[in-house]
């Protein structure tokens, strides 16, 4: 789910779980589904919020779920589903630091 010009001039807007391991990016939006606004609310509230840095740093093994996620100064474990509902947008110019 790559779209190219959704997000600042020159960014890449995607979904948080397609984002690269070491790629920087910035919380663009949430968009929970109906069923999952509770959990919208519970990433908001720790920090999964428009305008904040975020970035991969691990995935699970062996099922690659959940995803180590940095978001400012704090590290959380997300579920796919979960880091799904997290638009992000990537500068297209910044290199992946794996």
């Amino acid at each position: 789910m790559n779209h190219t010009g959704n997000g600042a001039a020159g960014a890449q807007t995607l979904r948080l779980d397609m984002l690269p391991k070491g790629q920087t990016a910035t919380v663009a939006a949430l968009h929970p589904g109906p069923e999952d606004r509770a959990m919208a609310l519970r990433l908001m509230e720790i920090g999964f919020l428009p305008g904040e840095t975020v970035r991969v740093i691990a995935h699970g093994f062996p099922a690659a779920d959940p995803l180590a996620v940095r978001v400012g100064q704090a590290t959380f474990a997300l579920r796919r589903h979960e880091a799904a509902m997290i638009q992000v947008n990537v500068d297209a110019a910044e290199e992946v630091v794996a």
